[in-house]
């Protein structure tokens, strides 16, 4: 562990520290601190058995204490040091101010990791393509021959990896608006930084569009002249009431764009004859084709470029060609999961917003059964309704918006004629049996529902593997 890391954490020793949400980080998190000697507090409003029986049992056999049910937060005013869950908002929640005015520090652990880590970071964040880019990068600079951390929203705690990295190391961080919302005045800004792209979402969690963009913005602005920014030259990221002002303004270091519609000055882009390249104040080096990149979608060509406009100059090019025909994919992302009866069934489970549907709907090139619907996040659908209406041919709708779904399409100009055939139903399950029974040999079926998973599942990731569960469970 480095020296100011362990400094860190040796004051810890002693001192009250509460964890308020334990899920994916906290849990790891807690866990460290424990293991280190620290007084750890897990607090949480669902029971021992929705976080984990043997996840509890683990913490408490470390000397873990629980803070459980509608009374979690009743120690909090006894706490030195309290982290949050990245999905726990400050205007959503009182208990953060109050915590404040008595004069607590309130953090998360990515706060801690930024602050303390002793490497190089490279850092994604965007309103699509995050975790498929921040793999790229991940995978690339692995292959490379650099010891990587990966982690961050991808779903991995980087903070317990402060007792292991180095200097010599290299930290890739996918970074959610929620996460960024508060890493303001960054001590230690990304030597790389990423915005894939920003659209209108998360606006049942943040206060405005404008609130979510700037927390976007918190990756790049307090970067320094020796740094790297990467943006997309196909967004325009000056979206909402920010006319006025572009990210591009913002860019402390050196500019990088990528696109796939035109050249750039300086970044990847792919041309009209399909080669990718990377230009250089207009000097262009072949990087290789679209053909190359297995995985189907127009959008993964753009994650492409968006990678090897971060690692430019890490990573040779004969290594970005290797990752491209072999990297598969990403869990819950146009997934592969099985061909059943000559049917082949793909899990989009992340598709959780209008734009990741029109990019998976697109990715197949024919027209496609599609299982979609979820809980509400407040998306405007209409948008994705052309793209539905050209390229599927069945569509099976479920949970909680599955009606508001049904009139988005069915309202639209050109549903009458279009020949789309909709069913309903309740659950994942049952619209999985309908997707089955609908599907002809040659057909394509896939998980692609528009919105959260949080009327049937924890996240989009158990609903996901729920789908895979369930198509893997087909008797041949």
């Amino acid at each position: 562990m480095n020296s100011k890391a362990q400094k860190y954490f040796e004051e810890l020793k002693g001192k009250k520290v509460a964890f308020v949400g334990m899920g994916v980080a906290n849990v790891p998190c807690a866990e460290f601190l424990a293991k280190l000697g620290v007084n750890v507090y897990a607090c949480d409003k669902r029971d021992k058995e929705y976080i984990g029986t043997d996840i509890c049992k683990r913490l408490e056999d470390l000397g873990v204490n629980f803070s459980l049910g509608d009374s979690y937060l009743d120690i909090l005013p006894e706490m030195d040091l309290v982290f949050r869950s990245h999905g726990i908002l400050p205007f959503q929640n009182p208990w953060i101010g109050e915590c404040i005015e008595r004069g607590q520090t309130v953090t998360t652990e990515m706060e801690v990791f930024f602050k303390l880590c002793p490497s190089k970071i490279f850092a994604v964040t965007g309103s699509n393509g995050k975790t498929t880019t921040t793999t790229l990068i991940a995978t690339m600079l692995k292959k490379q021959g650099y010891n990587v951390y990966l982690g961050g929203n991808i779903g991995k705690a980087l903070m317990p990896e402060l007792e292991t990295i180095t200097e010599k190391d290299i930290a890739v961080v996918e970074l959610s608006s929620f996460q960024l919302l508060t890493m303001g005045n960054l001590v230690n800004s990304p030597d790389v930084a990423v915005v894939t792209n920003i659209e209108c979402t998360h606006q049942d969690h943040h206060i405005s569009l404008d609130e979510y963009v700037d927390a976007k913005r918190n990756i790049l602005i307090y970067q320094n002249e020796n740094c790297r920014t990467i943006l997309n030259a196909d967004c325009d990221y000056s979206i909402g009431n920010r006319v006025y002002h572009d990210m591009r303004y913002d860019v402390r270091g050196n500019l990088a764009e990528f696109s796939i519609k035109h050249p750039v000055n300086h970044g990847a882009y792919l041309k009209d004859n399909g080669d990718i390249v990377f230009a250089d104040n207009g000097k262009e080096a072949y990087v290789m084709s679209k053909n190359d990149i297995v995985i189907p979608g127009s959008h993964n060509i753009e994650n492409y470029c968006t990678a090897i406009s971060a690692v430019w100059g890490y990573v040779d090019v004969e290594n970005i060609v290797e990752i491209a025909r072999n990297f598969s994919g990403v869990e819950h992302r146009i997934e592969f999961v099985r061909e059943y009866n000559s049917v082949k069934y793909y899990n989009d489970s992340i598709a959780t917003s209008p734009s990741r549907v029109i990019s998976g709907l697109r990715a197949f090139g024919k027209k496609i059964i599609v299982i979609m619907g979820g809980s509400d996040k407040g998306n405007d659908l209409s948008e994705m309704v052309p793209d539905i209406l050209k390229y599927v041919k069945t569509l099976v709708l479920n949970g909680a918006t599955a009606d508001k779904i049904y009139d988005s399409v069915t309202g639209f100009d050109g549903y009458a004629q279009s020949g789309l055939k909709i069913i309903k139903t309740d659950t994942l399950e049952n619209a999985l049996i309908e997707a089955k029974n609908a599907a002809a040999a040659g057909d394509i079926v896939t998980l692609c529902p528009a919105c959260p998973a949080f009327d049937q599942f924890k996240t989009f990731e158990y609903r996901g593997r729920r789908f895979k569960e369930l198509v893997n469970g087909f008797e041949e």
